[in-house]
């Protein structure tokens, strides 16, 4: 028990502690593995020597026991609610419940309240109103400002206003916690409580309320959004600031960003520089158990059994899609580990008395990204593109294979491994484009990596889509194919390539659905990997998807928004189950 992080009053005083710092709670269950958020803030926390506990999934009903049982931090509270917003974990793209939530045990769907974020804040400020609350993880990133919310079907306030936290760090937040315990330890020698001061703006990559004026309307380097009352008002106006948003979140040297709400102004202080790999690897290195906390034994966590033996190398994606949240969170540019972090931790994993010589993934956001970075960082410093590979691939980018190909094999090559496969989505269009690797990268990763299916994410079909989706034309998918079978052919391989594919995207229309469904049955593909599009919270298809037109050509965008118009799209990837679906021209 004194490897995990304390989660009860027992655990806290088997350390010897009558007081803790910091109180972390998560919508999660607790899982001291580095994939999960809640797990790397308190070891980062605790690695800084600061006394910290875990409260996962708190019982929010009742006399909030869960929330009383560890008393009062001497810094802060934490509310880090989840690896998911809480509203994608809950619920479909229908809006229908889930058939498990994965970060649960057993998969139990009444441990978990909708939006944990409010909820939780609501109940410590009841509680413990003169304590601070910092909010962190991807439900309060995603929500930092006005939001377009699927679910309620309007737009929502920074959920700092909703949940009437203190403060709201964004991304990935590891050097942010510990500069937010620093500034609340100042702020705790001049009181006997630390004090949400209303302009913590020594503080970098938080939000945070201010009331009355804009403090900062004098400032050249701030940028002013237009107010949540002018986008509540004018589709146009929030269209406009998710441009701004996306573009700032996608620079080097991003500038603060203020918007006004109510009586209030939201501001968003710029982030930290990119970490480097030196930093990363100590937060990889700190000393994780990799397992679930000993309270779940015999309970099943579906996502940890998916990420257990799995091995995260990189962080970021500078593939811009506009769908997808990670560059929003994580950032456009790419960060990886050492070479020797990576296989650190791999010979960790054979170490765990489950392990059976099968490392799942080695991977990230993207499969293939690791170690890749502009040529030129003058130029990244002064860019402002949201993908580095769309509309195409960026001369200034750095693409080569050589070192990713090299990490699998010497993981590969670890006592006790005999296979690592690779679990992440592979982006195809980086190794077509890779002249001198990209065919070695491809026959490594088909022989030696894939467990009998390979993921692709070419999305769509159709080139007015796939451009709204900042996804590359299918042409290369056929150029990828013929790749694939290839190398199989020559090996004697059994494999299959799974591509994924979204109906319903903005711009997407039945007729669009339907040539999709004549092209991949040319293929001889019988789609399985498929999903109605989701929008999730400060996305640009998700504001394209709520406004109606592009947040940067302002021009109107098609949306197929009703269940019934969602239902027809969708069918039309299972036409060999449904002989209603007519595919002839």
């Amino acid at each position: 028990m004194m490897n995990f992080l304390p989660t009860t009053k027992k655990e806290v005083e088997q350390r010897g502690w009558d007081t803790l710092d910091i109180i972390l709670f998560s919508a999660d269950a607790y899982v001291d593995h580095p994939s999960f958020g809640a797990a790397v803030i308190g070891r980062v926390l605790e690695a800084e020597g600061y006394k910290v506990a875990i409260v996962p999934q708190p019982d929010w009903h009742g006399d909030y026991r869960d929330f009383k049982k560890l008393g009062r931090p001497r810094l802060f509270f934490g509310v880090a609610p989840g690896c998911m917003d809480s509203m994608v974990n809950k619920y479909t793209a229908n809006k229908r419940l889930r058939s498990e939530d994965a970060y649960t045990p057993d998969g139990r769907h009444d441990h978990r309240p909708e939006y944990p974020t409010i909820v939780y804040t609501r109940i410590l400020k009841e509680l413990f109103p003169d304590v601070p609350v910092v909010l962190g993880g991807i439900e309060a990133s995603m929500r930092r400002l006005t939001h377009y919310d699927y679910w309620q079907d309007r737009l929502r306030p920074s959920i700092l206003v909703d949940s009437g936290a203190d403060l709201l760090i964004y991304g990935m937040g590891e050097k942010a916690i510990v500069d937010v315990a620093h500034h609340y330890e100042a702020s705790s020698l001049n009181s006997s409580t630390p004090q949400a001061t209303e302009r913590p703006d020594d503080l970098r990559q938080v939000a945070y309320l201010v009331t009355g004026d804009n403090p900062f309307k004098d400032d050249a380097e701030t940028i002013v959004l237009h107010s949540h009352e002018q986008c509540l008002h004018s589709k146009k106006a929030q269209a406009q600031n998710i441009k701004t948003i996306e573009e700032q979140s996608n620079m080097m040297h991003p500038q603060r960003i203020v918007q006004t709400v109510g009586n209030q102004c939201v501001v968003v202080e710029p982030p930290y520089p990119l970490l480097t790999t030196e930093e990363l690897d100590r937060i990889y290195d700190l000393p994780f158990t990799r397992l679930p906390h000993p309270k779940y034994r015999d309970k099943r966590i579906p996502a940890y059994e998916m990420i257990r033996h799995s091995v995260t190398m990189h962080r970021g994606c500078f593939g811009g899609c506009a769908f997808c949240t990670i560059s929003a969170h994580q950032g456009k540019f790419v960060v990886h580990r050492s070479k020797e972090s990576i296989l650190r931790e791999v010979k960790r994993i054979t170490q765990m008395p489950d392990f059976k010589g099968y490392i799942s993934d080695l991977g990230g956001p993207s499969a293939n990204m690791y170690g890749m970075s502009g040529r030129d960082r003058s130029l990244c410093e002064r860019c402002r593109r949201p993908s580095c590979v769309h509309p195409s691939i960026c001369k200034n980018l750095n693409n080569s294979h050589r070192a990713l190909i090299e990490v699998y094999r010497e993981a590969s090559r670890v006592e006790g491994v005999k296979k690592c496969f690779v679990g992440s989505g592979v982006r195809y269009d980086l190794v077509l484009a890779d002249k001198q690797y990209g065919r070695q990268y491809a026959e490594e990763l088909i022989v030696n990596h894939v467990s009998g299916r390979l993921k692709v994410a070419p999305e769509h079909t159709n080139d007015n889509v796939l451009r709204l989706m900042r996804k590359p034309s299918f042409r290369l998918f056929y150029d990828f194919n013929r790749w694939f079978d290839d190398i199989c052919h020559h090996h004697g391989l059994r494999q299959q390539l799974i591509p994924y594919f979204i109906s319903s995207h903005p711009g997407c229309r039945e007729e669009d659905m339907k040539e999709l469904a004549q092209i991949t049955r040319r293929l001889n593909f019988h789609l399985e990997q498929v999903q109605d599009f989701t929008p999730t919270p400060m996305t640009i298809s998700t504001e394209t998807w709520y406004t109606g037109i592009h947040p940067y050509t302002l021009e109107p965008v098609f949306s197929a928004r009703s269940p019934q118009e969602k239902q027809r799209q969708n069918q039309y990837f299972f036409w060999y189950k449904n002989k209603k679906v007519v595919l002839r021209k």
